[in-house]
C-alpha cells in the first residue's frame, strides 16, 4: 500500500515510513547497469542506502529548523525520523548474515549498508552491536587494497572479473567487481564508529586500524596514478587477482574519495 507519492518512477513513503522505489525493469540507485530493458541488479523495492540517506535528509532538515527557530516543523522532522529509525533497524538488520538487507528481501551482501553508519545523522548508531557488526562484514567479505568488491564472493552472480564484450562487462559492473569510491565509504564508517566510541581503548585500537587505513590508500595509489591514466585513477578494479584497472580510466569520484582519504595523512 503506498503513502505519500513522491515521483511518477514508484517513488513513495511506505506507511511503516521507509521510503520505496522502482520497479523491475528500472535503475533507481547508483547500480544502474541496464541492457535493453533489463536491470542487471535490480533494486526496487525498500532500498539500504536509499533509505539511510533519507534518515540523513530529514535529521538535516529538523537541524535546520532549529536554527530558524521552527520548533513545530522541526519536531515534526524529528517525528518522522524517529519513526524511520525505529523500522529501519527492525526491518533491515539481517541476523543470520551479520549484515544489512540490500533491499528488503534481498539478503546479498553488498557495500551499500555502510551509508547506514557513514552519514553525518547515521541511521545505525556506528559504535552500536549492530554498526560494528555490519562494518566487520564488510571488512571481512568487501574489503580490497583498491576499494571494496560490490558483491560478496559466495554470493549468487558474483563476477569478479570486468572483461569480455559490453554486455558481458555490463553483467560484471556492479557484481563483484571492486570500485574505488567505496573505499571513501568506508573511511566514513570508520570515522564515525571512533568518534562514536566512548571505550578508551577500544577506540585506541580502532585510531590504529584507521592509521593502517589511509597507509594502505596511500601504498595503493601512489604507484596507480603513474598506470592507466597519467595523474589520475581508474574507476574500478578486478576482485581478485589480478588486480587489473577497468572502466573509465580517469574517474573524478576515485580520485575525490582518495584524496578525502589521503588528506588525513600525518
Amino acid at each position: 500500500m503506498k503513502g505519500i507519492d513522491l515521483d511518477n518512477n514508484n517513488i513513495y513513503i511506505d506507511k511503516d515510513g521507509l521510503l520505496s522505489s522502482g520497479t523491475e525493469t528500472t535503475q533507481n540507485t547508483w547500480m544502474d547497469a541496464k541492457i535493453d530493458n533489463f536491470a542487471v541488479t535490480p533494486r526496487n523495492g525498500k532500498v539500504v542506502e536509499l533509505n539511510a540517506l533519507w534518515y540523513n535528509a530529514l535529521k538535516t532538515l529538523e537541524n535546520l529548523a532549529n536554527k530558524f527557530d521552527e520548533k513545530s516543523l522541526a519536531d515534526n522532522y524529528k517525528k518522522i525520523a524517529a519513526k524511520h529509525q525505529k523500522e529501519f533497524q527492525n526491518q533491515f538488520y539481517n541476523k543470520k548474515k551479520k549484515s544489512l538487507y540490500d533491499v528488503i528481501g534481498d539478503d546479498k551482501i553488498r557495500p551499500n549498508q555502510l551509508f547506514s553508519i557513514s552519514t553525518t545523522y547515521p541511521v545505525i548508531k556506528p559504535s552500536s552491536e549492530i554498526g560494528k557488526t555490519i562494518f566487520k562484514t564488510c571488512t571481512t567479505k568487501l574489503l580490497t587494497k583498491y576499494g571494496l568488491r560490490t558483491l560478496a564472493k559466495g554470493e549468487e552472480g558474483y563476477i569478479p572479473y570486468y572483461q569480455g564484450n559490453a554486455r558481458e562487462r555490463d553483467m560484471a559492473y556492479h557484481q563483484g567487481v571492486v570500485w574505488v569510491w567505496l573505499i571513501g565509504l568506508y573511511h566514513d564508517a570508520l570515522k564515525n564508529i571512533i568518534n562514536d566510541e566512548k571505550d578508551r581503548l577500544e577506540k585506541e585500537k580502532l585510531l590504529i586500524e584507521y592509521e593502517k587505513l589511509i597507509k594502505n590508500v596511500y601504498s595503493s595509489f601512489k604507484i596507480e596514478v603513474y598506470d592507466v591514466g597519467i595523474g589520475s585513477i581508474s574507476e574500478l578494479y578486478n576482485s581478485q587477482m589480478p588486480f587489473i584497472a577497468g572502466g573509465t580510466f580517469a574517474q573524478a569520484w576515485s580520485v575525490s574519495e582518495v584524496l578525502k582519504i589521503l588528506s588525513k595523512m600525518k
